[in-house]
């Protein structure tokens, strides 16, 4: 179980995030994470678990357009579209972490946790996840308007859902 993290998370993901470092560390992968509406709230979480820190290659949390940019590589007419926020630069973020580290498979998330103005879905996520030699997964999720704690929360299942699958893709 996640030391720091477990008491504010849900059980089943704290056990989920923990199978899911446990599996890689077997495999011998190590994971990258990419991160803007989570704010590094996926790396705090896989990095929480006890003997598994082998497995945490880096995570960037990219926040503003300029970080999309400069720390991930990502042209300047794909993050101004929407706010950042689109299948095509989760897409990019996770691939572009790749690009920029050695790690085996990459994570990313962007999206509105809360409020974000006018033509902006509150609660519309777009995550992604790169492993090398095989296809980008992308997910779309509308949470709604249930919060920011909730909304990264809910990000982070899917999130650990895309990462077991990467996981065993061979």
């Amino acid at each position: 179980m996640s030391e720091t993290l477990e008491p504010a998370l849900p059980q089943e993901l704290d056990r989920q995030a923990e199978r899911a470092m446990r599996r890689l560390c077997d495999k011998q992968l190590t994971v990258a994470t990419a991160e803007s509406c989570t704010g590094g709230l996926l790396a705090s979480l896989l990095t929480d678990i006890e003997g598994c820190g082998h497995g945490f290659d880096r995570g960037f949390v990219t926040y503003s357009a300029k970080a999309k940019k400069e720390l991930l590589g990502l042209p300047e007419d794909l993050v101004e579209d929407n706010d950042a926020v689109s299948a095509k630069v989760a897409k990019g973020m996770a691939e572009g972490a790749l690009d920029r580290c050695d790690a085996d498979i990459a994570l990313s998330a962007t999206g509105f946790a809360g409020p974000a103005g006018p033509n902006c879905e509150e609660g519309l996520v777009f995550m992604a996840c790169a492993r090398r030699g095989h296809a980008t997964v992308i997910a779309e999720r509308h949470f709604g308007a249930i919060g920011r704690g909730p909304v990264r929360i809910e990000a982070l299942k899917v999130l650990m859902d895309l990462m077991e699958q990467a996981i065993e893709a061979d």
